[in-house]
């Protein structure tokens, strides 16, 4: 009987082993820092996650990760394609964004992660970055304001966009 268990403490201890180092080969793949992933809007779920707000700001998102690293939170923006030489603009503000939401909510990170299918970028959340993305919403807001709310292509996402109520562009 005692050579069965540990037989079977055998197979269960190797099955947990290449478990882990699956799953760990898998979040390097991911993009995804080491840490407690705190919050998904991956659709892996099932159920959407609440958005996180800055009503300060005027500003609600739902980032891809939110991983907690000591007692920062990081948010990880994916992007499906290859990655360009140097990230997109619009996503080095997009990801900027989520970092002004997180320090509202969570405290104030020192970077953000934008993934792309190949490669990973940390783009730091400096000042001036956060002051970007501030005079960004109050430049959309302005344009709002004006009755100059995005046209053509944009105006067909913006009626699909699942922060439509929140956003106070259209």
């Amino acid at each position: 009987m005692i050579p069965i268990l540990l037989s079977l403490g055998l197979v269960l201890l190797i099955a947990g082993s290449t478990a882990l180092l699956v799953a760990r080969a898998a979040r390097r793949r991911s993009g995804v820092p080491a840490g407690a992933v705190r919050y998904s809007d991956t659709g892996d779920e099932g159920e959407m996650p609440a958005a996180l707000q800055a009503r300060s700001y005027g500003l609600a998102g739902r980032p891809d990760y939110l991983v907690q690293q000591g007692r920062q939170v990081i948010p990880v923006e994916v992007k499906s394609r290859a990655a360009p030489p140097a990230p997109h603009y619009s996503h080095v503000l997009q990801l900027a964004a989520y970092c002004l939401l997180v320090e509202e909510n969570y405290g104030r990170p020192d970077y953000g992660i934008l993934r792309y299918a190949d490669r990973s970028f940390h783009i730091p959340y400096t000042p001036e970055l956060r002051q970007e993305v501030i005079e960004t919403l109050a430049q959309m807001r302005d344009l709002s304001a004006a009755g100059e709310a995005p046209t053509g292509r944009q105006t067909a996402r913006c009626r699909q966009c699942g922060y439509r109520e929140d956003c106070g562009l259209l």
